[in-house]
């Protein structure tokens, strides 16, 4: 795979993901992807996102899973990579879409103190109501 094959499909989105395709990527399965990439990133509540989507297709005919995709996003200050490798165009941006979504959901979250339990009186915690 050489530089001189990629295309980008389109300039950066207002979502600040940048979707490019290698090999024989039809517009419609492209269409289909950033439809779906900006669903999963335009939610309300997820921080600033940015980076890369590729989408590849293999031109060999005898290969079981020809489709694959690499996502590389910075969410707020955690970086989220996916991978997915599926037989048709849909299906892999099907699967994208789960896994982004999992994945940003997961890193929106993270470093929040919600799960944590309360500090302790004696290190500047809240008293207990028995006491």
């Amino acid at each position: 795979m050489t530089g001189k094959n990629i295309r980008p499909t389109v300039p950066v989105p207002v979502s600040g993901v940048l979707l490019r395709a290698d090999g024989e990527v039809d517009a419609d399965t492209l269409a289909y992807a950033r439809t779906k990439i900006d669903a999963v990133v335009g939610r309300p509540g997820l921080p600033a996102v940015s980076g890369e989507v590729h989408i590849t297709r293999s031109p060999a005919p005898h290969a079981g899973r020809p489709w694959s995709a690499t996502a590389a996003l910075h969410v707020g200050r955690h970086e989220v990579v996916v991978l997915a490798k599926e037989a048709t165009g849909r299906e892999l941006v099907d699967q994208l879409q789960d896994r982004l979504r999992r994945r940003t959901d997961k890193a929106a979250h993270a470093g929040r103190d919600d799960r944590r339990a309360a500090a302790p009186p004696w290190r500047g915690g809240v008293e207990s109501a028995s006491a």
